[in-house]
């Protein structure tokens, strides 16, 4: 984000005029569209509300903006002979298309966490970048020769790679796999988007965990599908359910994500799985198996997945190693039958032709020497203390405002608000006071929910925060309403 130079000369609201008349000359705001509000740029840029009125002025005077009350500043439609006929309503092509916008919510957290560094972050769902294996990464790429070739990449994925994650999987999760029953993907978010573009139809109903990470993801709208909710208590999903949405609505498709579930940290039991498989078998609905925590049990002991329990082939596995290793990899896969497979690699190639072959070597050589397993080891001693310390910090500081059961695995802390609360309110009020999370109606749930992460914020942030978290639920003005502020639409 550019900032203005306090060390030049050059008064900092010139400097501002001159940096948005260029982002206005290069069309990145085009003709009628509205920019940023006073108070906002301010905010954005560090600087007082009053500088930021004087840049608007002097926009003005030179009639690249015009301003009316209530709606803001606008770029000019008329400046350099551009008329409305000449233009088009970029507006309203924002607002078209099929593939719908992320929630307001996220809009909004994605924003806070761009625009504030220093804000403790319990939002954000991935491991601190402490976490990542950055030296060995590097040690890979500095000292193995990469020999590979540079043109696009057999769109299945990188073969070495997929056959060291069947030796990698039959190990560690007991998955029986073959080079050919994988596809990789850029992370799981690809393979269900694959999914719900190519196995399913708009109508189709199907069935998703209730909360769940699914409910936040606009794709399932965007491909037409009814989604219906299985209520997730702390032993995960009661299979019985699906057996009346099927009778309801002749669901076509079950996706769960049975260990360490996001955002409830919930684990489904060993019999609630069994049954699982025995009802989507009896109905022949596939079931898509979202597994990115598994390998975090902080008992060293991971629960069985469904695919390894799966025995006549209902179950779609997604995995990746964004959750666990290194985000920025974008290495994810999806574990099928041959012709599923094959339908979404011709899918994946009309998209991109296939992921780059570097990421794809690193990551094969980084599971193939063994640093996957290490890295998980080192993850889980990381992630346990890092538990613990939250734990800790909710029951010194807000247990009479939470409660929460500890999770066994993954990166997330689910807390039950006690009172009524209003998820927006507290959200704005915990991002003032410089700490932020994620709200439990993100994923479906009723209000009075939050996800906070454990994994994201560095051990000595974590008491910090939550004593943050401590004075935003202590104000006065946080009874529920069910207006949305203006801040998050």
């Amino acid at each position: 984000m550019w900032k203005p130079d306090r060390s030049i000369k050059q008064p900092i609201y010139q400097q501002i005029t001159d940096y948005m008349e260029h982002r206005i000359s290069f069309g990145e705001f085009p003709p009628g569209s509205v920019l940023p509000s006073e108070r906002k740029l301010a905010d954005l840029l560090g600087v007082n509300r009053s500088t930021i009125v004087q840049a608007y002025e002097e926009l003005r005077a030179s009639g690249l903006v015009e301003s009316a009350k209530g709606s803001g500043t606008r770029v000019s439609m008329h400046k350099w002979g551009i008329t409305p006929k000449q233009t088009p309503n970029w507006k309203q092509y924002a607002e078209g298309g099929t593939f719908l916008p992320n929630l307001p919510f996220i809009r909004r957290i994605r924003e806070e966490l761009r625009n504030r560094e220093s804000i403790i972050d319990f939002a954000s769902g991935e491991l601190s970048p402490d976490l990542f294996p950055n030296a060995i990464i590097r040690d890979l790429l500095q000292n193995k020769p990469f020999q590979e070739h540079l043109g696009y990449e057999d769109p299945q994925g990188f073969s070495p790679l997929r056959s060291s994650l069947v030796s990698f999987l039959e190990q560690h999760l007991h998955i029986h796999a073959t080079d050919s029953s994988i596809l990789i993907t850029s992370g799981s978010q690809q393979s269900l988007f694959l999914i719900t573009q190519c196995l399913l139809s708009p109508g189709d109903a199907v069935a998703i965990e209730d909360p769940s990470y699914c409910y936040s993801l606009p794709m399932f709208q965007s491909a037409g599908l009814r989604l219906f909710r299985l209520p997730v208590d702390e032993h995960g999903i009661n299979p019985e359910d699906i057996l009346t949405l099927y009778r309801r609505h002749r669901i076509r498709m079950i996706f769960v994500n049975p260990n360490f579930q996001n955002p409830t940290g919930s684990t489904l039991t060993l019999e609630r799985r069994v049954r699982l498989l025995e009802i989507a078998s009896e109905l022949g609905v596939p079931i898509v198996e979202d597994d990115p925590f598994t390998l975090t049990a902080l008992d060293g002991n991971p629960p069985p997945t469904l695919k390894s329990l799966d025995t006549t082939g209902n179950v779609l596995y997604i995995g990746s190693l964004s959750k666990i290793a290194a985000s920025g990899l974008r290495i994810g896969w999806l574990i099928a039958p041959q012709a599923v497979v094959s339908r979404l690699t011709d899918a994946r190639q009309q998209m991109d032709f296939g992921l780059s072959s570097i990421p794809q070597w690193v990551a094969t050589q980084f599971i193939e020497e063994g640093h996957f397993e290490n890295q998980i080891i080192k993850l889980r001693e990381a992630l346990l203390e890092k538990r613990n310390e939250m734990i800790r910090g909710l029951q010194q500081l807000i247990q009479e405002n939470v409660s929460f059961t500890p999770p066994q695995g993954g990166l997330n802390m689910w807390c039950k608000i006690n009172g009524s609360v209003d998820d927006f309110k507290l959200l704005d009020e915990a991002i003032k006071k410089g700490v932020i999370f994620v709200p439990g109606s993100v994923y479906g749930s009723d209000h009075g929910y939050i996800r906070l992460c454990f994994a994201r914020p560095q051990l000595d942030e974590i008491m910090p925060g939550l004593n943050l978290l401590k004075e935003a639920l202590q104000l006065p003005c946080l009874v529920r309403s069910s207006r949305i502020p203006a801040a998050f639409t």
